[in-house]
Parts: structure tokens; sequence; C-alpha cells
């Protein structure tokens, strides 16, 4: 098991050169963590180079599958990640967990020789990332009541104490990050301007999935996705 450092507190300390993860319907959101496990030969060097160095990697959605393009656009903001725990399994695979830092936006695309893709990245516009949000900025009644009705619905057992405990910004991301929304939901979630539009987001979204049809409905709450 390999342990990452500790987080900075200042955009300034973050590396303009990361190497990135594109994948699809993965969220990852400041305080928040993403179990990844790694098994393609070209993740497995990028996150091997980001052991030996930095420990940092940046989460970012493809505008459309690698399935029908190889080597697809990317979406102009991601999110930077650190390695918090790391262990190798006895057939290679890297099981991963990786804390959200900072969003930032992708400057351009880098021409590397790495089995993997590195961009240039900007976290201007995403300072604040790097501190938690003060409570009372989630309107937790509407939110509960939209995931009670969510979970209700859909028959999903729910831990209501450990929920009601939870402070809002890891309920809030806990939430975007496990609901099965589509790759544009999930990128509109991140790049919301602020935590507070992010949870008005994400109950618009719950009570959204409510007024689908029967038997149309979205699945039930999930982990992130995790094979690549």
């Amino acid at each position: 098991m390999t342990r990452g450092a500790q987080a900075p507190n200042d955009i300034r300390a973050l590396s303009r050169t990361i190497p990135v993860f594109p994948l699809s319907g993965a969220l990852l959101l400041p305080r928040s963590v993403l179990p990844l496990n790694i098994f393609e030969p070209r993740y497995l060097a990028m996150t091997r180079d980001a052991l030996e160095g930095p420990k940092l990697i940046g989460m970012i959605q493809p505008t459309e599958s690698e399935r029908r393009n190889p080597r697809p656009d990317l979406y102009r903001v991601g999110c930077l990640g650190a390695i918090a725990d790391a262990a190798e399994t006895e057939d290679g695979r890297i099981l991963l967990a990786l804390r959200g830092l900072c969003r930032f936006q992708v400057c351009r695309e880098l021409p590397v020789d790495t089995l993997y893709r590195q961009v240039e990245a900007d976290y201007d516009a995403f300072a604040e990332d790097l501190q938690p949000p003060g409570e009372g900025l989630a309107d937790r009644h509407r939110l509960l009541t939209a995931l009670g009705g969510y979970c209700d619905r859909y028959n999903l057992p729910v831990d209501w104490e450990s929920i009601e405990s939870a402070p809002d910004d890891l309920l809030v991301h806990s939430l975007a990050m496990l609901c099965p929304f589509t790759a544009g939901e999930k990128q509109a979630l991140l790049e919301a301007p602020d935590f507070a539009e992010r949870a008005a987001m994400l109950t618009t979204l719950l009570e959204m999935a409510l007024l689908e049809p029967s038997g149309r409905g979205r699945a039930g709450l999930r982990r992130p996705p995790k094979m690549h």
C-alpha cells in the first residue's frame, strides 16, 4: 500500500503539466475520493509514473466514447486528484484511491511520448476548491426530500443516520458521484460555478428523475466507474 502526500492549500503549488485519465461517466469532485481499478497498460504506466512523481492525476471526461474514437476530444474542465492510496494486486492491477483537489481548465493538450495523454492545466478560476465550503449553502430539506423519493421509487436501502450526520459537502459530492446521471449531467455538476449551485443542480436532477415514466427511470445509486 502506498500513501499519498498531503494536499496543497494554494493553487500555485499545483503542477501545470498533468497526466489525464479520460473516463466517461466518472466524476471526481474536490475533497471527495474516487476508487479506481487500473489495468489497461497505458493507465498502469500513468499511475506508476504519478506514484514516482507528484502523485497527481487529472480526471476528465471524453466528449465521445473511445469505442468510436480511440483518441476522443476532452471536455475543457476536469478535476485534479492526489493519490491517497495505491496497492498493486498479484495479477498486476493497481487499486487506486484518488482524492479530489481542484478543478482545472485545459489550456492545451501537450505533445508527449508517453502512452497516456497530458495537458497544460489552469486552476485560476477554481482557487476556492481548495477550501471547504461553509455549511448552510445546500437546501438539505429539499435535497433529502428528493433523495427519499428517489430511493423509495427504486426500492433502494438508505442509511439515513449517516446521511443526516454528513456535512453538506460530503453529502452533495458523494451523491453527485454515486448517482447514475448521464455524462453530460456529471459534467454540468463538475462545472457548477460554486458549491451552492452544485447542490441545487443535484437536487433538481433527483427531482427530474422522479418525473420520468415508470419503467424508464434511472438505475439505483452505484459506485463510480472503476474499471479501466
